[in-house]
């Protein structure tokens, strides 16, 4: 009955493991039938666990850490719909032909999601090894770099372009322009340009944020792209915007959107 290589197993490892089996045989057990056994319940176990399963476990883990809905939403959306080839399957039977064949119909019309997809996969099987589930010393099928770019063509850059720019000439007559509209999509817009804010920051202001007296709002760390607390000087104008809107609760949304309790989407300026 081997042990490993010398190169794997020192000395008194190999002795260790020696005087384990005699052990065993002491008692009435055969060790090499003791370790076969072993071996395949860890293989039947391996087989239970999908790269669904896996892939469910990663989000649940991962996800408090994430701020943003959409994210949490896109990473469910690739491994539930994109990757539902993959599900029912071990990771440790994943080839990378099974991952060219989820991400193939995709690859050249949907570039960036297509390598979302491929990122998330890796991910996934990445969870697999450390949780046991991949064979020792295999490569993980979904990596891009010596593996997947000899099977699928580079991937297309976007070239979505930039909106120009609005002149600052042009400024005064847009504000004025903005003011006269009553939407409240409008007043959000406004606060956005006043306070120069990102949008999704000025889009989740609420009214607890806000100091009146000291002229000042306050963007919480979790908002902020950076992690950090953000502190707003408030311009006359952008106050005066503010008290033009029905004060709600602390807690309640400065610009709420459609659906009760939740903001506009970031899409709303578009």
């Amino acid at each position: 009955m081997g042990r490993g290589s010398f190169a794997s197993v020192s000395l008194a490892d190999a002795r260790n493991l020696a005087a384990s089996a005699r052990q065993q045989l002491a008692a009435g057990i055969d060790p090499l039938g003791a370790r076969r056994s072993t071996e395949q319940a860890r293989r039947q176990a391996s087989a239970s666990r999908t790269f669904g399963a896996i892939a469910d476990e990663l989000i649940a883990l991962k996800s408090p850490g994430w701020r943003s809905e959409k994210h949490r939403a896109q990473w469910r959306m690739t491994l539930y719909v994109y990757a539902a080839p993959l599900r029912d399957m071990s990771p440790a039977e994943i080839t990378a032909d099974d991952v060219v064949a989820v991400l193939k119909p995709m690859w050249m019309a949907k570039p960036e999601t297509a390598s979302r997809t491929r990122g998330r996969i890796e991910a996934v099987l990445d969870a697999a090894r450390v949780r046991g589930l991949m064979p020792p010393g295999a490569a993980n099928p979904a990596r891009w770099r010596g593996n997947l770019d000899y099977l699928l063509p580079k991937p297309r850059k976007l070239n979505r372009g930039h909106h120009a720019a609005l002149p600052w000439q042009d400024l005064p007559a847009f504000m004025l322009e903005l003011r006269e509209r009553p939407a409240p999509a409008a007043r959000a817009l406004e606060w956005c340009i006043l306070t120069a804010a990102r949008i999704g920051e000025a889009l989740g202001t609420r009214w607890q944020e806000i100091d009146f007296d000291a002229a000042v709002w306050e963007c919480p760390a979790e908002r902020m792209k950076g992690g950090k607390a953000h502190r707003v000087p408030l311009s006359p104008a952008a106050l005066t915007g503010l008290k033009a809107i029905p004060k709600g609760e602390p807690e309640a949304l400065v610009f709420p959107g459609v659906k009760r309790g939740k903001p506009f989407s970031n899409m709303v300026f578009k």
